[in-house]
């Protein structure tokens, strides 16, 4: 018996009689195309330094609710620690749909429970793509976007909304073929903090409905808008689908609770498709996300907003940036011209964290950085970035 092999080429196989080479397999190509995000870096390059000014990180500064947190222990002690139902626990999810009747009027909406918004991110687009489907997005964008869209074959048809981050309803009509399948949408933004105005957010849902295409909604940072009333897309179309959940509106990053709301159809095969990946979401923060719905958080929020402004006037003069209406981010043009080279020279000298622009998208003209931090080290930063601009 021959113990010859072949290598072959990425995409062959081996020949009869042949065994595959041991080298080829030991991860996917899929797994291969994917890079360790640029967040990523960030958190591993701030855990490697000193006393660094960690401006990358995205997440609140404050504690979950109290009552929340009461919720979580009181769960384990009753042994709730077990699977629930795909779709969630059904005081969760009554009182959700509860509120999203209220937001926008009586609805027969479908709702279901996932692994953070992020999960119900990925229950969403495999749900919705087919290989080759086209999905538009907007650039600045979040940057598990466009790497999830590829995942599951489909292609991003970006639009460049820099450097103003107003969307063009007309530009995004045009862009629209008979392979879109859908428009993801994300107001506030990470990373640009941009908030849609209600006349653009009501034409663009028209406007998807209109030529059959998927709105996706990603609402998870609605709670942050500080200079005007956040508007839905689900307010102007019932075909809608939103994505939300507890980690920014309550400080509970790590436990795993966000949700999906929309058509029912498409919502229950979300539902079906998290039976045969994250199953459900973590039991005992479910139980500690109802309790946050009771939890008044308008404190935190003024303190972001005012961190917002203190970043604003610190900066003001110094750095180019369009004032964010929500989210927690700031993203200015790098001074140089360079997002890449300025955040390198930032650590290098002031061991200042910051994340390139070139993470949400392929200019290399911004950075982004996170406010949600101590009072100290917003004003370390501020200093620094002062000094790094002239």
């Amino acid at each position: 018996m021959s113990t010859s092999s072949s290598e072959g080429s990425p995409g062959g196989h081996p020949t009869s009689g042949q065994t595959e080479s041991p080298a080829r397999g030991i991860i996917s190509r899929r797994a291969a195309a994917f890079d360790s995000s640029g967040i990523r870096r960030a958190f591993d390059l701030a855990a490697s330094l000193e006393n660094p000014i960690n401006l990358s990180i995205g997440q609140p500064d404050f504690s979950m609710p109290a009552e929340a947190s009461q919720a979580a222990i009181e769960a384990t002690k009753a042994g709730r620690n077990g699977y629930t139902p795909t779709q969630g626990i059904a005081p969760l999810r009554e009182k959700l749909l509860a509120d999203v009747a209220a937001d926008l009027g009586p609805t027969d909406r479908g709702l279901c429970i996932t692994s953070g918004a992020s999960g119900g991110l990925v229950l969403a687009l495999m749900a919705l793509l087919d290989p080759g489907d086209e999905v538009i997005i907007f650039e600045p964008a979040f940057v598990m976007y466009r790497p999830l869209i590829e995942f599951f074959g489909g292609r991003c048809v970006a639009i460049d909304t820099a450097p103003s981050f107003t969307i063009d309803v007309d530009q995004v009509a045009a862009a629209i073929t008979p392979a879109t399948r859908a428009i993801l949408l994300n107001s506030p933004s990470n990373p640009t903090g941009y908030v849609v105005p209600g006349d653009l957010v009501r034409d663009l849902s028209r406007l998807a409905e209109a030529r059959g295409v998927r709105l996706i909604s990603d609402e998870l940072y609605r709670s942050y808008c500080y200079d005007e009333p956040f508007v839905s897309p689900a307010r102007f179309s019932d075909e809608v689908l939103v994505i939300d959940g507890f980690s920014k509106s309550h400080a509970m990053t790590g436990w795993r609770v966000g949700y999906i709301h929309g058509p029912k159809k498409l919502v229950d095969a979300c539902a079906t498709l998290q039976q045969y990946t994250f199953v459900c979401s973590p039991q005992v923060g479910q139980w500690a996300a109802l309790a946050a719905l009771e939890s008044d958080m308008g404190a935190p929020l003024d303190v972001c907003q005012r961190k917002r402004d203190r970043l604003m006037e610190g900066l003001a003069g110094y750095y180019n940036f369009i004032k964010p209406g929500g989210a927690f981010y700031l993203y200015p043009e790098a001074p140089g011209g360079s997002g890449e080279a300025f955040a390198e020279r930032a650590v290098r000298e002031e061991k200042l964290i910051v994340v390139p622009g070139t993470v949400f998208g392929k200019r290399d003209t911004h950075i982004r950085m996170a406010y949600t931090v101590t009072d100290e080290t917003l004003d370390r930063g501020i200093a620094a970035l002062r000094r790094l601009a002239q």
